[in-house]
């Protein structure tokens, strides 16, 4: 887990459990207010538990006797408080601790091991990271067409379905061998032929498995790269580099500076010694990206990605043409 998460977490957990303490203070007060029988027999309660757990420290004739009658006394007053709380029209759990989570009373752990709440609270967490939340609601598997791509030859290519198919079989492999390989996807070709709308279906696959994706324009990637270097912002660092999956979107629409091209490579190079996964998509062709950027930088992009070509009709513009007619 990226350092920071689990304390981000844990807080969350720290401060549901203050919650709860406090609505459950508001309702004693109601219930006492209105019953105030149930204040006493709380108290009543209360003081024969700590009789209870300091009986072993009393010199006290029968002692079995004793205990058996203090415990029974306990029972009877629960019941009379179940029983009050129903004829006040009040469930009779209304006074007890309050937890969104029974299995682990909201603290994330059942012993030693994380509760299932821990890891969908991560999730959660992950996915207002991923600054990707909203749009994977409409871009994910569930919404993927294969009708929107024609299924017949394009210019010179074959069918632009025949070519998603197999990069969409690809993908769902990628998503299912996550955790075992090294893999990095490249997707390039024309706008509106699919590219990013699969980058986030990806993407919510893995997110809902509870994986880290962190999702960036070039654009928005050069100008974090740049609060990294010169506001020495070491959590945004921490992210970027260590997340389980960095998307960059639109490569080649950053601004073609010594900076960029300096902190793009050292960013590219960091990724792939550490088996930190990536997807990269862009508009340009090979032809372009090789004239664009030096050498080094496109000597990784081409031999440490599987390279996925997407072609066909801008899909965005004939969804718009639809809605107009």
């Amino acid at each position: 887990m990226i350092k920071g998460y689990q304390e981000k977490v844990l807080n969350l957990y720290d401060k549901k459990r203050k919650n709860n303490t406090e609505l459950l203070k508001n309702r004693k007060t109601e219930i006492y207010s209105k019953v105030p029988r149930i204040k006493q027999i709380d108290t009543t309660i209360t003081k024969s538990f700590i009789d209870l757990s300091t009986s072993a420290f009393k010199e006290i004739p029968n002692r079995e006797s004793y205990l058996s009658d203090l415990k029974a006394k306990i029972t009877d007053l629960k019941v009379e408080k179940s029983e009050l709380l129903v004829q006040y029209g009040y469930p009779m759990d209304y006074l007890n601790e309050i937890y969104e989570c029974k299995k682990c009373g909201d603290t994330g752990y059942i012993g030693a091991k994380r509760c299932e709440c821990f890891n969908k609270t991560l999730v959660m967490l992950y996915y207002v990271t991923s600054e990707l939340k909203d749009i994977l609601l409409s871009n994910n598997f569930s919404k993927f067409r294969l009708d929107y791509f024609e299924n017949h030859r394009f210019n010179d290519m074959g069918s632009p379905r025949k070519n998603i198919e197999k990069i969409l079989y690809k993908s769902k492999e990628y998503i299912r061998d996550f955790s075992s390989s090294d893999e990095n996807l490249f997707f390039y070709g024309s706008a509106g032929t699919g590219k990013t709308f699969l980058t986030n279906c990806i993407a919510k696959e893995l997110l809902d498995k509870g994986y880290l994706v962190i999702y960036k324009t070039s654009d928005e990637l050069i100008e974090s790269l740049k609060e990294i270097r010169f506001d020495k912002d070491k959590v945004l660092e921490d992210a970027i580099i260590n997340c389980d999956l960095l998307i960059i979107d639109d490569l080649g629409t950053e601004s073609d500076t010594d900076f960029t091209r300096s902190e793009l490579y050292n960013l590219l190079n960091k990724k792939i010694l550490t088996n930190k996964k990536m997807i990269i998509s862009t508009n340009f062709s090979l032809e372009e990206l090789m004239n664009r950027y030096s050498e080094r930088i496109t000597s990784r992009l081409f031999g440490n990605f599987t390279v996925h070509k997407f072609y066909g009709e801008d899909i965005r513009i004939k969804l718009n043409l639809k809605r107009i007619h």
